[in-house]
């Protein structure tokens, strides 16, 4: 049997394996950066809260609680509600920690459960006095033709098998809305801007419009906004503010 001829070795430039010793070296300092870096966030997501918090909070939840059943008890204006303002936009824009439950329930009670949240609503009596008493976390107004059809276009979804589905075509309005003769998008605009007969409907189909905070439209303040803050009724203002959350 012949000898077998030795293949010559491939040759590897020391260059080359520094390199890889430095890339794996490297690699391993970086996963131990990152493992360390989750743990520091776990650590410092759980923060230990002091007596002096819990009863700061509860206090700041009584005393909404207070001021909410005060607020209720005051007349509501009835010249608020005339033909020509039957539709509202309201906004959650606060309430958190300092807020009670039978508040934050009301504000659920309006699909509001996010801040910077919007929901079409038609004013009644009902309506007034829910927003009378969460006043100081939600701002509402008069949406005109225009503010309607770019929230509608922009930020609209519907619910569909319990699924958030953006409204990109007619046909997604003609499957859940058709039998009420509300077959297009356009359809769904006038039926919100006229308040129309079947809006309750509409306004069910449609999920709470996610805004976009503003820069320097909203200043975090409880006070009214007639009085220099965030809250309260707008009335036509509120078609600048949609403008900008849009």
């Amino acid at each position: 049997m012949a000898d077998e001829v030795p293949q010559p070795l491939n040759y590897i430039p020391e260059v080359i394996l520094k390199k890889r010793k430095n890339n794996e070296e490297w690699a391993i300092r970086r996963k131990l950066q990152l493992e360390q870096k989750v743990r520091k966030l776990k650590s410092d997501s759980f923060v230990i809260k002091k007596p002096e918090q819990f009863i700061r909070e509860y206090r700041d939840k009584e005393m909404d609680l207070v001021q909410m059943k005060q607020r209720g008890k005051k007349r509501i204006k009835r010249a608020l509600i005339t033909p020509d303002s039957m539709l509202l936009f309201v906004i959650r824009v606060g309430g958190k920690s300092d807020m009670h439950p039978k508040t934050r329930k009301l504000l659920y009670s309006l699909r509001l459960r996010k801040i910077f949240s919007g929901v079409f609503v038609k004013a009644n009596a009902r309506i007034m006095e829910i927003l009378q008493k969460v006043e100081p976390y939600v701002t509402y107004g008069y949406p005109n033709l225009k503010s309607v059809k770019d929230l509608i276009y922009k930020k609209g979804t519907g619910k569909i098998d319990q699924q958030r589905v953006p409204l990109t075509s007619n046909d997604i309005v003609e499957q859940t809305l058709g039998q009420h003769g509300i077959i297009c998008l356009e359809d769904v605009v006038s039926e919100i801007a006229n308040v129309g007969p079947h809006f309750k409907e509409v306004t069910s189909f449609l999920c709470p419009f996610a805004l976009t905070r503003p820069e320097k439209a909203l200043q975090g303040k409880k006070r009214r906004y007639k009085d220099g803050g965030d809250s309260g009724n707008r009335e036509d203002h509120i078609n600048e503010l949609i403008s900008k959350m849009n």
